[in-house]
């Protein structure tokens, strides 16, 4: 099977969500595939999946999370994605990798620091209480030079608003501030959401 016909595959699977649990070994094989699209579509297919079986994509975990050191910038965004993902279904499978992951909110691809905040927010909607300490990172990344990044950032204070506000309570100006006069319309608009998720509005 050819490049072409193996990523139709895929993307007709992503559609057959009662075969997922029974084909999860066989889309992780791919990851090992020689081209960067088939394993990219891969790896964004088991966070889905191990989204819905956790248990089942247990012992792919590591497998996923070592593309997170991929020279290849795409290879990284779908890493961090699976993990987000894989992390809101069950903390304790992305936990010996959760620490690492704050490095790609400095990394040097937009896409990847984007996928970072995507990936925390997933993670964060079940376990909030691992961002306590952290949330000054997600500050700096509401500054970022990349518009995209900005438009995310205050995503995660929304999700966080909502189940631990006073950690969003200390950026409440700043969040003011974005949501008052950020020149992008969607931070204006993020910014304000989090406020609101966190009773500040």
């Amino acid at each position: 099977m050819n490049e072409k016909e193996l990523y139709k595959e895929l993307g007709a699977l992503t559609k057959e969500k009662d075969r997922w649990e029974d084909s999860i070994p066989s889309v992780a094989a791919l990851l090992g595939h020689e081209s960067v699209k088939i394993r990219a579509k891969a790896l964004w297919l088991l966070g889905e999946m191990g989204l819905n079986y956790p248990e089942t994509i247990a012992p792919y975990a590591q497998s996923i999370a070592a593309f997170r050191q991929s020279e290849e910038p795409l290879l990284r965004q779908r890493a961090l994605n699976a993990l987000g993902r894989i992390g809101r279904a069950d903390d304790k499978l992305i936990l010996p990798w959760w620490e690492d992951l704050f490095r790609f909110a400095e990394d040097e691809e937009p896409k990847v620091r984007l996928s970072f905040i995507w990936a925390s927010e997933n993670i964060a909607t079940n376990s909030p209480d691992l961002y306590r300490e952290h949330m000054e990172v997600f500050a700096v990344l509401l500054d970022d030079p990349d518009t995209k990044v900005r438009m995310e950032a205050p995503e995660i204070f929304r999700v966080l608003g909502k189940r631990r506000p006073e950690f969003v309570t200390p950026y409440e100006n700043k969040l003011r501030e974005l949501s008052l006069a950020d020149p992008d319309r969607v931070v204006r608009i993020h910014s304000l959401g989090a406020l609101k998720a966190a009773g500040l509005a």
